[in-house]
């Protein structure tokens, strides 16, 4: 019995597209900075998950200190859309950045190790602008009051 040559290929496509083709992305758990370990740590994700997710967290430290001191934590890994979506929506509320808070934010990416920077995002950039600008003209007001 002969095995057509479409269907050897149609077998050996399935099989190898997603090896060949598969999504690279940054992994580490709990880091304190986004460097070393982040970085450097590049893991092919399954067939299934078609993003990388990176998310930071702005907590009190693992051990106690008198001062009460915070520190990030930056944790990358392979996803996918739907877990994307809801961890987003599910933090945000707790996504504030206002840095006497714990927070966590989380963001998604496509695209081989396009978390390797942590931006969390262009739009609380954009609001944090908008804050920069204001005082800067209150600042100008006073000192000409």
């Amino acid at each position: 019995m002969r095995i057509p040559s479409a269907l050897v290929t149609t077998v050996l496509g399935a099989f190898l597209v997603p090896v060949c083709f598969g999504l690279e992305c940054y992994i580490c758990t709990n880091q304190d900075e986004n460097n070393a370990k982040c970085t450097s740590t590049i893991q092919l994700c399954e067939p299934h998950q078609d993003r990388c997710m990176t998310e930071v967290r702005w907590g009190s430290t693992p051990y106690w200190a008198p001062t009460g001191e915070k520190q990030f934590y930056v944790s990358k890994w392979c996803s996918n859309q739907t877990v994307c979506e809801y961890t987003i929506r599910r933090q945000s509320k707790r996504c504030d950045r206002i840095w006497y808070n714990d927070w966590e934010c989380s963001e998604c990416c496509t695209g081989d190790r396009c978390n390797y920077y942590v931006t969390l995002g262009a739009s609380g950039l954009k609001s944090s602008m908008h804050l920069l600008l204001g005082f800067a003209v209150l600042a100008l007001v006073i000192r000409r009051s």
